[in-house]
């Protein structure tokens, strides 16, 4: 959260997590952007989800962008923060890349309810603390949610999972998990031109093409 006093105004709604949308003292957890649209008396978002199929293939394409660009990133400037206005260290928004897809798979196999705090519970203090290790929990992600991908009966993703805003189909939470993982990778790229490092294998816009990303790089 990059606003000092966003906080203080979620405890007034009595939010727990975000992207909240408030009018007044109504909010909605913008976790779909159907349910956006209607809050803010739209007909429709627009938006076409990908399907399932394209969406496990570009989630693994930035799971290993993102591999490739933790690599290039030097070990002793990991604890340094990402962007001074939120307190989150490189490493702590490298591992986050991957926890997502951990968070997603404890819901879609484990029937964990889905919040926000899952995909956010950070490495314990000593471990992860240079690239190689990061990007090693990478593999073991990727392996995992290729594994998840090849033995699941119903590619359609229909199927109801739990989640803190109620019981969506598995593709919303798909897509979502893949946009997530895919913004902070975008950070990661922010990152390495700031120390002057050209990225490896840039994602390029047909790589993002039909996820539904933020339009800023920090939201």
């Amino acid at each position: 959260m990059n606003d000092p006093t966003g906080q203080e105004q979620l405890l007034k709604l009595g939010a727990r997590t975000v992207p909240v949308l408030a009018q007044g003292e109504q909010y909605i957890f913008c976790q779909n952007l159907e349910d956006v649209a209607e809050f803010v008396g739209l007909q429709g978002s627009g938006h076409t989800p990908l399907p399932p199929a394209t969406l496990i293939t570009k989630w693994i394409n930035v799971l290993r962008a993102a591999q490739r660009y933790i690599l290039q990133l030097p070990n002793e400037r990991l604890v340094e923060r990402a962007i001074d206005s939120r307190d989150r260290s490189i490493r702590l928004l490298s591992h986050h890349i991957f926890r997502i897809g951990e968070a997603f798979l404890e819901t879609a196999i484990d029937d964990v309810e889905y919040w926000v705090d899952n995909a956010n519970i950070p490495p314990e203090d000593g471990t992860f603390t240079i690239g190689e290790e990061i990007a090693g929990y990478g593999d073991t992600i990727i392996e995992r949610l290729e594994g998840w991908w090849t033995q699941l009966e119903d590619k359609s993703c229909q199927q109801k999972v739990k989640t803190f805003y109620g019981t969506p189909p598995m593709h919303q939470l798909f897509e979502r998990s893949t946009w997530h993982s895919a913004q902070h990778t975008r950070q990661l790229i922010a990152v390495l031109e700031r120390f002057g490092i050209e990225p490896h294998g840039r994602l390029t816009a047909e790589d993002l093409a039909g996820l539904p990303l933020p339009e800023g790089l920090w939201e």
